[in-house]
């Protein structure tokens, strides 16, 4: 049952695939994703109250619009279909998650690299938006979302503050042409030293992006409290990502996002949706509904 500590948004992030430092070192060896996996976590989302699946695709499904993609553990883009199709029989509406953040550290965005392509190649130019507008569109089409589309653009080392600023903007006008809001990871919870270029990016980017971009804070061993006042005053939605910490750590992230005006939280767990990670997903799941019903 709801209640004041019950957000209006809880959702799941879902990886189909991902790209990072550690994940990428295993891309050779990568499967694809287990539908039948996916399908047992839409029902343990939808039994926990959660309301909302986002799911971070990448190169894990194969497009029409650009084949050549395409990698060993690709899938038939009929295994996102069937997805979101049980997503939205179980009452969660669905946002497609792709990552444009760039960076030859965290590979972000690799997996729009073509064959042969290297990461300087086609640096934000017109090619590059032409190419990941289609492949936005393509996602559009098959998930039918309804407001929200996730562009991750969190740890980009690779882009000026200038260039970082400007991608959000072109990211926000093509998804508000398409009648969706944007939703982007807010790096300003970062406090570790090799991360405060990302905080400071963030921080640059709040001051001049529009306001209807959904940020989605990230801290997993502390809450942020002071990025969590901030981000308000200055207009945005805000949800939380607070990861799985037990004990008061969630609970106590999610307290303060409500406190100060904000209306979602996002659970994280960065693995693969495949077999062996079954028992760990349903489990933390079920471990964490209390927390996002409002009720922990």
């Amino acid at each position: 049952m709801a209640s004041a500590k019950t957000p209006a948004v809880r959702g799941y992030l879902i990886h189909l695939t991902h790209y990072d430092p550690v994940w990428f070192k295993r891309k050779r060896r990568e499967k694809p994703f287990d539908l039948e996996i996916g399908l047992e976590v839409v029902e343990a989302l939808a039994a926990e109250g959660f309301n909302l699946l986002v799911i971070d695709i990448a190169d894990a499904v194969k497009y029409r619009s650009h084949p050549e993609l395409a990698r060993g553990y690709t899938a038939p883009m009929k295994h996102l279909e069937r997805l979101v199709s049980a997503a939205e029989r179980h009452g969660l509406e669905v946002a497609p998650k792709l990552n444009f953040s760039r960076s030859g550290f965290h590979h972000h965005n690799d997996w729009m690299l073509g064959p042969e392509e290297v990461w300087h190649e086609h640096f934000d130019d017109e090619p590059y938006w032409e190419k990941g507008f289609e492949l936005i569109d393509e996602l559009i089409a098959v998930c039918r979302p309804k407001r929200f589309f996730h562009v991750g653009m969190d740890e980009d080392h690779d882009r000026a503050y200038s260039q970082y600023i400007e991608a959000i903007k072109r990211l926000h006008a093509g998804l508000k042409e398409r009648k969706l809001r944007t939703l982007i990871w807010n790096d300003t919870g970062i406090e570790y030293d090799t991360g405060l270029i990302h905080r400071e990016k963030s921080l640059a980017a709040e001051a001049v992006i529009p306001r209807d971009i959904v940020q989605v804070l990230w801290r997993y061993d502390a809450v942020p409290s002071a990025s969590i006042k901030r981000i308000r005053e200055l207009g945005f939605e805000l949800w939380g990502a607070p990861g799985l910490r037990e004990g008061a750590g969630a609970p106590a992230f999610r307290d303060a996002v409500l406190r100060a005006g904000g209306s979602g939280l996002l659970m994280t767990m960065w693995i693969p949706c495949r077999r062996s990670n079954r028992r760990r997903m349903l489990e933390a799941i079920h471990r964490m509904g209390p927390v996002y019903r409002g009720e922990a």
